[in-house]
């Protein structure tokens, strides 16, 4: 779920994802742990996603449909959280798939459990916080990148935000997230 590292006061963006995590494992709140073949989808398009996930090992991917065409937003990879976070929010239907894309062992939480353990204790709170504000702006950086630069200078900041991205992740769904082709993709890292 993480693609870059930016400060924040506390803590470094993993160490605030890692310590909420280490919080939750000594507290035995998951509720649920999976072990997940390729292609299974924790999220589908229309659920109410209440669920917030920790990927424990393997890849999952969030995209929305746009036709016919897999549109990826967002990765979770080893050592992050991920959700439907529009319907995590609103508690409305969600837009998005959330599928396996390497076998996984994902860990989960529902978020009226996670929301009362978080909110009874100032620095699990101030963790989730932490955690959201980071998820807020890259979301912005990647905005400004898809609006702004070339899939060149697009495939470059990936690659300074998250160097091991090409060993998690497939080429192709790096693709769809950078919104060029899988050949684009492979002639701008050849070159």
């Amino acid at each position: 779920m993480l693609d870059s590292a930016i400060q924040t006061q506390s803590t470094s963006p993993v160490n605030a994802f890692e310590e909420l995590k280490k919080i939750m494992d000594e507290a035995e709140l998951w509720k649920k742990k999976q072990l997940l073949t390729r292609g299974h989808f924790l999220v589908s398009q229309g659920d109410r996603g209440q669920d917030l996930f920790w990927v424990k090992s393997g890849a999952v991917r969030a995209y929305i449909m746009d036709g016919d065409k897999e549109l990826t937003i967002r990765f979770g990879y080893s050592g992050s959280f991920i959700s439907p976070l529009d319907s995590f929010i609103t508690n409305r239907p969600t837009e998005l798939w959330i599928q396996v894309i390497r076998k996984a062992e994902v860990l989960s939480i529902d978020k009226t459990t996670f929301y009362q353990f978080i909110k009874t204790d100032k620095h699990r709170l101030n963790l989730w916080l932490e955690i959201i504000e980071m998820v807020t702006y890259q979301q912005f950086e990647r905005e400004i990148d898809l609006l702004k630069s070339s899939p060149a200078e697009r495939l470059h900041r990936v690659l300074e935000r998250s160097p091991g991205v090409f060993q998690e992740i497939p080429h192709k769904y790096i693709a769809s997230y950078l919104r060029m082709t899988p050949e684009t993709l492979s002639r701008l890292q050849k070159s």
